[in-house]
Parts: structure tokens; C-alpha cells; sequence
């Protein structure tokens, strides 16, 4: 090999004295701060993410908390995993986000109605249940929530933050947002019943009854929960707002 080859190699055909000592390569320097990203540092997000999301619940659990704890820094979070619900999702191993079914329902963006909401969400939380992975990854979230405060707490905090808000959402002026709130849950109540009647407890002849029917059943019943008349409850009554909210009805 020539001197030149091996300077390239990082070798020295000759040491200081010209006897042919190979020269002794320098120290690797130690790598300090936060380690970059990897295929091990994902993993380790995600073990981060749910231990924090136990501890602390969704609404509590921060992106910079959950870094922190990955020993990786809170852009690296965002670059693989995108928001806290995609987090969220990934880490509970959620093959679909909430807001994306919405979002399928109610069409995205602030212009978004409530108006024909309800068939519409019923019919797309269906086809999004008949996929195994969906089903079994959202009854393992219930199931985790019945035996589990923190799961409870963890799940409870989610869907607040990432369906109800969504919903109370499409009603934009049409209703005080407390009003708004107190509607979306009726309607996240109503199909988290639907799912746990389907598919938890089986119940018949619930459990056989087509898409078509559970739509035209049940899709009214959303829709006056989102448009129609309710009777506020007391926590707004006493916060000023009528008792009685007979708007879209």
C-alpha cells in the first residue's frame, strides 16, 4: 500500500522514528447533550409518553415533559410524532385519530357544521369500528378506564380535549360555549354507549342490526343533542344562561 493510501485509510506506513510504526489513531471524543434520534430513541418516546400519560393525565402530560423524560429534545418529539394526540395515538397504539373521524364527518376546517352531523357521525364511527385494529385498540382504552383511576383519568381528559371540544366546536355561534360543551358530551355519552352496547356487552338485537338501521336509529338522536332542543344543566343555569335552550329546534 502507498503513504498516500494509507494516509487515506487513516494509517501511516511510517512512525515518527521511519521504522514503519503504524501511528496511533486519535481518541474518539465523548458525544455530550441529548442524543439524536434513532430507531431506539422512538421507542423510548413512546415509554416516555406513556408513563407520563399515566402519571399526569392527557391534560397534564406536556411535550416537553415527555422529552425531557426520553432524554431527547421536545423538536425531535414533534418531528417523529407530530401533536400530543398523535402522540397519544401512537403511544396507546390508536390506529386512527379521533379528530380524523370527525373531521371525516363534519369536513375539516373552522367552516365545519353541525347541521346533518348526526347521521353522518354515526355512519363513519361504524365503518371505522368494523376495522379490527380500530375496535379492539378503542374497547382495550374502555376496558383499561373501568379497572384503572389513571386510565380512567388518562381517557376522560382525552376525549375532552380531542372530541368534545371538536364537537362543541361545529356549533361555532349558535350556542354559549358552555352550552356547546354540555351538547358535545351528550354525544360523545351516546356513542360511547353505542360502541359498549355493540361490541363490549353484545348486546341483541343491538348487535345485529345493520349499519343502515343503528344510522337512522340512533343519528336523530345526535342530531338533537348538537341542533335541537335540551334542557341545559344546572351548572349553566346558575351561571346566567337560560335553563331551557330551544335554538334549532
Amino acid at each position: 500500500m502507498s503513504r498516500e493510501a494509507d494516509r487515506l485509510s487513516g494509517q501511516d506506513s511510517t512512525g515518527a522514528d521511519g521504522r514503519g510504526a503504524r501511528a496511533t489513531p486519535p481518541r474518539a471524543r465523548r458525544r455530550t447533550g441529548r442524543r439524536p434520534g434513532s430507531s431506539g430513541t422512538r421507542e423510548d418516546i413512546l415509554r416516555a409518553a406513556r408513563q407520563r400519560f399515566a402519571d399526569y393525565g392527557y391534560a397534564g402530560a406536556t411535550i416537553r415533559g415527555i422529552a425531557a423524560d426520553a432524554n431527547v429534545g421536545a423538536a425531535l418529539v414533534h418531528h417523529f410524532y407530530g401533536t400530543k394526540e398523535q402522540l397519544f395515538a401512537a403511544a396507546m397504539r390508536l390506529p386512527v385519530l379521533p379528530s380524523e373521524l370527525l373531521a371525516a364527518a363534519a369536513g375539516p376546517g373552522p367552516g365545519r357544521s353541525a347541521e346533518g352531523l348526526g347521521e353522518k357521525m354515526v355512519r363513519v364511527a361504524l365503518a371505522a369500528w368494523g376495522a379490527q385494529e380500530i375496535r379492539e385498540a378503542f374497547l382495550g382504552l374502555l376496558r383499561s378506564a373501568v379497572t384503572d383511576e389513571r386510565a380512567l383519568r388518562m381517557l376522560r381528559e382525552f376525549v375532552t380535549e380531542t372530541i368534545i371540544s371538536v364537537i362543541a366546536g361545529t356549533m361555532g355561534e349558535q350556542a354559549a360555549p358552555e352550552e356547546a360543551a354540555y351538547r358535545a358530551s351528550l354525544v360523545a355519552s351516546q356513542m360511547v354507549g353505542l360502541a359498549v352496547g355493540l361490541y363490549l356487552l353484545e348486546l341483541d338485537p343491538l348487535a345485529g342490526a345493520s349499519a343502515d338501521d343503528l344510522v337512522a336509529a340512533i343519528g336523530p338522536t345526535i342530531q338533537r343533542y348538537l341542533t335541537g332542543a335540551v334542557r341545559v344543566n344546572e351548572k349553566l343555569s346558575r351561571s346566567g344562561r337560560t335553563q331551557i335552550s330551544w335554538w334549532g329546534g
